[in-house]
């Protein structure tokens, strides 16, 4: 069955939908025709994805603190969802050591708080959590790519704060949506994702657009850490393939890494270099490495094997074409385009791929 069949009609619960991926997802959900109900706190940054889209006007919209476990459960009801997404998160590393205890509270009690929506009020057939690559023990082995077998135990309090979110999903599962459950439960562990409209502070892509549309020189901190950088796109097809595929069949319900091919994984600073030759001769970049810094892994790659092998799937666009993309998204916002018809085409250019 194909996405846009599935996804017709269906109430889609997302959390984190004002958030710059929350965004990219209900723009492909409204696409493939389905019902979206967003909860999560106001945009946090400023200018944001969600209001330059106008989605609140798009989307039943729902204001709230994933911690405040009344004010969802409300929301959660109202929706009465089919598939629950779950997004909503405190995802800056840098922040998370600025606030370890909001960083928690957000990330592991939020989890708690929309499995418990989820376990008081059955009805919704497929609940995936969306965590991160960054929730395995990470000892910067130079090539070691991660499989979803490995111990779960990230560094810095947003990494372990999602290590504890996959182990809280873990219990849910085998506590209250066993085999005999019309629920089937996964989580999903993405890659870092670039693509337009991320203004987040502490990320490669919007400090690299701040500085050029400032005329001022791009400082990159980590230019020689290597990540597995996929356009936003990439993870939000496979989450939705994730969800349809368990709702059909509980055997696909399960942990699954989702991230680039091998050769995509690159440095920031290659990262860099592609911003600087697809914007154009103002843009430059500079080696910015701070001394006593907090700790960041240097390398960080996932073994995607099982998702490609499980669904069949494989990345759209190498490295470059995303930057490529990301980088046109924005020339396209800084010259005043309409970036709802920009993005909804790029989705439908992005799904027309598979």
């Amino acid at each position: 069955m194909k996405l846009d069949e599935f996804y017709k009609g269906k109430r889609v619960f997302v959390t984190g939908h004002t958030g710059f991926k929350g965004s990219w997802l209900c723009v492909m959900l409204s696409e493939l025709g389905a019902e979206v109900y967003g909860y999560s706190l106001q945009p946090g940054t400023d200018p944001a994805l969600f209001d330059i889209l106008g989605l609140e006007k798009k989307v039943h919209s729902t204001i709230g603190d994933i911690r405040d476990i009344d004010c969802l459960e409300k929301a959660y009801v109202a929706a009465n969802p089919d598939v629950v997404l779950h997004l909503a998160a405190q995802p800056i590393v840098r922040d998370s050591y600025k606030n370890p205890r909001y960083t928690y509270e957000t990330n592991v009690m939020g989890t708690v708080n929309i499995l418990e929506c989820l376990r008081k009020h059955p009805g919704a057939v497929s609940f995936l959590n969306v965590t991160t690559d960054k929730v395995y023990e990470n000892n910067d082995i130079f090539d070691h790519a991660f499989k979803e077998d490995e111990k779960l135990d990230g560094y810095d309090p947003y990494s372990n704060s999602k290590s504890c979110s996959e182990l809280v999903t873990h219990s849910y599962r085998k506590s209250f949506f066993a085999e005999d459950s019309a629920t089937a439960i996964s989580t999903a562990r993405a890659g870092n994702v670039i693509g337009g409209g991320d203004f987040a502070n502490d990320r490669i892509i919007p400090d690299c657009v701040r500085a050029t549309v400032a005329g001022k020189s791009i400082g990159v901190r980590n230019p020689y850490s290597t990540r597995p950088y996929q356009h936003v796109l990439e993870p939000l097809f496979v989450y939705l393939t994730i969800a349809m595929k368990q709702t059909l069949d509980k055997k696909y319900a399960d942990y699954y890494n989702i991230g680039p091919r091998d050769e995509d994984c690159i440095t920031t600073g290659d990262l860099a270099d592609a911003f600087v030759k697809y914007w154009g001769p103002e843009a430059k970049w500079v080696n910015e490495a701070e001394a006593n810094a907090p700790h960041e892994a240097s390398f960080l790659k996932l073994d995607c094997s099982k998702a490609r092998e499980t669904f069949g799937w494989k990345p759209v666009w190498h490295a470059d074409e995303a930057i490529r993309e990301t980088v046109e998204w924005y020339k396209a916002w800084n010259q005043g385009r309409d970036m709802y018809e920009y993005t909804r085409q790029q989705v439908n250019t992005h799904l027309s791929s598979y």
